[in-house]
């Protein structure tokens, strides 16, 4: 596994909090946390814009990917609103997280709760060549239910 060093700041209302962390050795995703002052009360069918207290410096040829934690998604129906969100290298800003209530039922996010997880993934720097005609291929231009369920 390649090693990747990605340097953070801790602004002062990220003070106290543990940093992103992998919950185990075998993890993918650093847990991020809420570094809200009072609890927030997300209601059903809402959305919060939450703080993490951290800025981040994304190395170039990468981004920071925010994504939800399953175990909210499952138990509370609580998923990160732009999966996956993007943080790009030139961005120097506070990490934010917009958390969407999908569930049935009031969620309150606390200080230090895990709200998401942040992933760094390489990416490319595409050129697009525009053509008269595109290669065929099996698929064709079969989409959405097109394999049946």
């Amino acid at each position: 596994m390649r090693r990747l060093e990605v340097q953070y700041r801790v602004l002062p209302h990220g003070e106290g909090l543990l940093p992103p962390v992998y919950a185990t050795d075998l993890s993918v995703g650093l847990d991020v946390r809420a570094a809200v002052e009072e609890n927030v009360i997300i209601l059903p069918r809402n959305r919060s814009l939450l703080p993490t207290g951290m800025q981040i410096a994304v190395p170039q040829g990468y981004e920071a990917q925010i994504r939800p934690r399953s175990g909210l998604a499952l138990e509370h129906g609580v998923m990160v609103a732009n999966t996956p969100g993007t943080i790009d290298p030139d961005y120097r800003g506070e990490v934010m997280v917009i958390l969407m209530n999908l569930g049935p039922d009031p969620f309150t996010v606390v200080r230090g709760m895990r709200i998401a997880q942040m992933i760094l993934a390489p990416v490319s720097r595409v050129e697009l060549l525009q053509v008269d005609e595109l290669s065929d291929t099996g698929r064709g231009s079969g989409g959405f239910g097109h394999s049946g369920v």
